[in-house]
């Protein structure tokens, strides 16, 4: 690290906290036509190093609002760190804009038109002379050569002491500067710090009925800290603590997460990161046991999920998709009976299309589910009505749900209840009883 990097807060580390923003550079980016990952895989990068990112930001291409977007960031973090706007076009003007921002000029480096120059005679091309931008750096700003592309990264020290890094928004690019420059630079100046996380994975619970149960934790709780995550059938709680080693984050985190999941219960699926698919297939495997599913809402998403897991041909005995009523009667051998007192969306018919498939498949275990995705009534029950079966020979279950949002919304909190039924299942929990999710 270059003797002149330090910080307002000066050149000793900052034990306790390094503070971060990320901003982005692109109009691309406000329109929606690509996706920030840079700002993701940046922030993670950062937690590995003890550094705290407390901002993301997005600004388009004007000069004006970057400089703006610059300043605002110096003025609340101790590190900017800048993505995009490092190419050779008219509308490429980060560098412009931290000129602007530390009050000087630009300055031509010799060196980095060589470089450029050699660059694109190892493509076999001629350089065009707008490249020649990018050997521009602002005074007292310091440059770091890229081996890919043509962008060099800058750091500068602006007013007030906050320290800036600016990078390619080129993904492969920025990871380079980051992992070759930024992140042993500002793990120096952080000090001896570890962030670890653990993120405890729920199913069947809401996020405010979780967050009921945890909420004196959450209010309480600094390092570690408590963060909820809600998704289409599943809440994760994500803990975090930050410390000088790695085994002192793990021993704030360890009664942490041992207290919720405790009170988290049967609702826990996963302390390990693992999807309830995953979940699931190791517990049929640990029990030595098969699965097959019957399917009508889901379309065949229930096996899917379980065949992404691999090793999944040793427990996934097949899958029914039986979308139109003859197609359950032939194929699983469900009663024309039950269909036309009972219908299609019914416990009765749930349970009979569980059954034929267990003796379809000759499979353990096996999850069935009929119900209305929408946008329209089916079979005179209206959108989100669902029943789920189980039967697994000695054991067999029936549940309503009846949800309200859009179809993809009503599949995917169907295939989630019907993986978690045969997790429950299978870990010898109490089975869910009927409810309704609004």
């Amino acid at each position: 690290m270059d003797e002149d990097l330090h910080l307002r807060h000066g050149d000793e580390p900052i034990a306790e906290s390094l503070s971060a923003e990320i901003v982005g550079v692109g109009t691309e980016l406000l329109l929606g036509q690509i996706a920030n990952t840079n700002a993701q895989w940046m922030s993670e990068a950062l937690a590995e190093v003890g550094v705290d990112v407390l901002y993301h930001a997005v600004v388009g291409d004007n000069l004006e609002r970057i400089v703006a977007t610059i300043e605002a960031a110096a003025d609340r973090v101790d590190v900017v760190l800048v993505t995009g706007g490092l190419g050779p076009t008219g509308d490429d003007i980060t560098r412009d804009a931290i000129a602007r921002v530390m009050g000087v000029e630009m300055v031509r480096h010799p060196e980095l038109e060589t470089m450029l120059r050699e660059k694109f005679a190892g493509y076999g091309r001629e350089m065009p002379e707008s490249n020649l931008r990018q050997a521009d750096v602002p005074a007292g700003a310091r440059y770091v050569v890229p081996a890919r592309g043509t962008a060099p990264g800058l750091v500068a020290t602006l007013p007030g002491g906050t320290l800036l890094y600016a990078m390619a928004g080129v993904p492969a690019e920025m990871r380079e500067i980051m992992r070759g420059t930024v992140l042993s630079e500002l793990a120096r100046l952080a000090g001896p710090a570890v962030l670890r996380s653990q993120v405890i994975r729920c199913a069947g619970i809401g996020e405010s009925a979780l967050a009921e149960r945890l909420d004196d934790l959450f209010v309480a709780s600094r390092n570690p800290s408590v963060a909820y995550l809600a998704s289409s059938g599943e809440v994760k709680v994500r803990l975090t603590a930050k410390a000088a080693t790695g085994d002192e984050a793990d021993a704030l985190l360890r009664p942490l997460a041992e207290e919720v999941i405790a009170r988290a219960g049967a609702f826990v699926f996963s302390t390990s990161g693992e999807s309830l698919e995953e979940a699931v297939g190791r517990l049929l495997l640990a029990s030595g046991r098969s699965v097959a599913t019957a399917e009508s809402l889901t379309g065949g998403g229930i096996a899917r999920r379980l065949t992404s897991v691999p090793g999944a041909s040793a427990y996934v005995r097949g899958a029914a998709v039986t979308y139109l009523p003859e197609v359950k009667e032939r194929v699983l051998g469900v009663s024309a009976e039950t269909i036309a007192r009972e219908g299609v969306v019914s416990e009765a018919c749930a349970r009979e299309m569980a059954a034929g498939a267990r003796a379809l498949f000759e499979a353990d275990v096996v999850v069935a589910v009929t119900g209305a995705a929408g946008p329209d009534a089916h079979d005179g029950r209206p959108p989100g009505d669902v029943w789920l079966a189980l039967d697994a020979g000695e054991a067999t279950h029936a549940r309503f749900m009846r949800m309200q949002g859009a179809r993809d919304q009503i599949v995917r909190w169907t295939e989630q209840a019907a993986l978690d039924l045969v997790r429950r299942y299978l870990e010898g929990r109490e089975l869910p009883a009927s409810d309704r999710i609004i």
